[in-house]
């Protein structure tokens, strides 16, 4: 399983970006999908997630900026980051909790991590 983020850059105060992350491989089923972040010297946090059955949770840090929103179809997570705050800046990780082939349980896999930067 491998899951690939896009969307990422370089965006000035109070603007918006578009986080997208797709799953693929030998996939029987996605539960929770979602996003969490880490900016330099901080611990990694969640940002938001979704259910297989759109149940949302987002962090309070960024509820009423951040959207999160999912196709199940596509494996796909999007994550629409409006009003924007340099406090946003950090590398941005997908995350999916995955039923593969072959295995025997649910398991947490990672994207690679996409940079925003929130300019003041």
């Amino acid at each position: 399983v491998q899951l690939q983020a896009s969307g990422g850059g370089l965006v000035e105060s109070g603007g918006s970006l578009r986080l997208s992350c797709t799953a693929s491989g030998h996939i029987i089923s996605i539960n929770r999908m979602g996003w969490y972040r880490q900016a330099p010297g901080k611990q990694r946090e969640l940002v938001a997630s979704v259910t297989g059955r759109g149940s949302t949770e987002y962090s309070d840090i960024v509820k009423g900026r951040f959207t999160i929103s999912r196709d199940n179809l596509k494996n796909t997570v999007n994550l629409q980051l409006n009003s924007l705050e340099p406090e946003d800046t950090a590398v941005y990780y997908c995350f999916s909790e995955v039923f593969a082939v072959g295995s025997s349980k649910w398991k947490n896999y990672w994207g690679q991590g996409t940079l925003v930067t929130v300019s003041s």
